[in-house]
């Protein structure tokens, strides 16, 4: 097949988080397959810059074709593009394709190709990546954007792909609010993945550790943006709480507005990296001994079930959406809460044979459950049946 996916930005614009990742291994997986896979995106690298590299490149088998923002700067105070051209582009691919994956819901992406899909009868699949509900941030642009522009583009999806069941609850809630399609629009889920291969064998264990003044210490990573919804403030709380000698917790991730507020709360065992990536960011998963992650409001988080690849035990909330973990005794799920935190820090942080059993669990979770070749050959089944 020949498929086109839609995103606002792509690799190696990884400082917007796990929706890059997560459009790279699916994309690649499909490629892997067979499939003529094409990216259409903009520049953006990050809240402020724009990628400097060739605007068409072929990576790892996908074409990306990326078009310029207009005014990058709106991607940092609005997080919307500006993609004049992105018609255009549009018009020159849609004939030669034969479904349209879009990522992300609420987006100037959406508003200027999926009129001109749809006019020409491709397929249209929507994966919101976690961002429909509008609990999970930008709340009020998001009432604004429904209000005027939502409802037109929601009836042109054939199908909405949830990443989880509570992802698909909230879709089936709230899909209707847009209209009535002539033929209703399907929903399914089908999760977020990655390449096993890719954590198996890390490096930069013993470098990270000497860069951070790690020692022999037991670390807990955080790693994610650094925004309320994350719970990185509650982690921090339940650390200090937990008072645990010969530990530390490293927290990795680009600030999103809340480092001010947690500067008060650090202490001398509590380091902040800002943004890593490339071989700083694996190197800190080899550096770690447990991830903790206490978000709400996520779709499925990229972050946990690359730890896990790794062999790291996970710290994670219900708001990850990942029973599996404890299915698998792979990790805690508790609530964003200081307290359980609190426990849960303790309980993993202080028995190296536990975590190691989880170690094991982890990796057979994600090898089991989360592959990028599985989940791209459910994608597949998913767009034979709009073709």
């Amino acid at each position: 097949m020949r498929i086109l996916h839609l995103t606002p930005y792509y690799a190696p614009a990884y400082a917007f988080g796990g929706v890059v990742r997560s459009v790279e291994g699916m994309t690649r997986a499909l490629a892997r397959r067979g499939h003529s896979v094409t990216i259409l995106t903009t520049d953006a690298l990050d809240q402020q810059s724009r990628y400097t590299g060739e605007l068409n490149t072929l990576q790892e088998g996908v074409q990306v074709l990326r078009v310029p923002n207009l005014l990058p700067k709106i991607r940092g105070r609005y997080n919307l593009s500006t993609p004049n051209l992105m018609a255009k582009y549009a018009n020159d691919l849609l004939p030669q394709v034969d479904v349209v994956h879009c990522h992300e819901f609420r987006t100037v992406e959406n508003l200027l190709v999926t009129p001109i899909a749809a006019r020409l009868g491709k397929p249209l699949i929507l994966s919101p990546h976690g961002t429909l509900a509008l609990d999970t941030g930008r709340g009020t642009l998001k009432r604004l954007w429904d209000r005027l522009l939502s409802s037109a583009v929601a009836l042109r999806f054939n199908h909405v792909v949830a990443l989880s069941q509570p992802e698909l609850a909230d879709v089936e809630t709230i899909w209707p609010t847009f209209g009535r399609r002539r033929i209703p629009t399907t929903f399914s889920v089908i999760p977020n993945g990655v390449d096993p291969a890719d954590f198996a064998h890390l490096s930069g264990r013993e470098s990270f550790r000497t860069r951070y003044g790690l020692g022999d210490t037991t670390v807990c990573l955080f790693m994610g943006r650094l925004h309320p919804r994350k719970g990185v403030g509650l982690l921090v709380e339940a650390f200090k709480a937990a008072n645990l000698p010969d530990t530390r917790l490293v927290i990795v991730g680009p600030d999103e507005g809340l480092l001010d507020t947690l500067r008060p709360m650090l202490d001398e065992r509590i380091i902040v990296t800002g943004y890593l990536g490339g071989a700083d960011r694996l190197a800190a998963f080899a550096a770690a001994d447990v991830l903790a992650l206490p978000a709400v409001g996520e779709g499925l988080p990229m972050v946990v079930l690359e730890a896990m690849a790794a062999g790291l035990p996970v710290i994670i909330s219900p708001g990850c959406n990942l029973p599996e973990v404890t299915q698998y005794k792979a990790g805690l799920e508790v609530e964003a809460a200081v307290e359980p935190l609190t426990e849960a820090l303790c309980s993993l942080l202080t028995d190296a044979t536990r975590r190691a059993i989880m170690s094991q669990s982890a990796r057979q979770l994600v090898n089991e459950r989360f592959t990028w070749d599985s989940i791209a050959a459910q994608l597949e089944i998913l767009y034979q049946g709009f073709v």
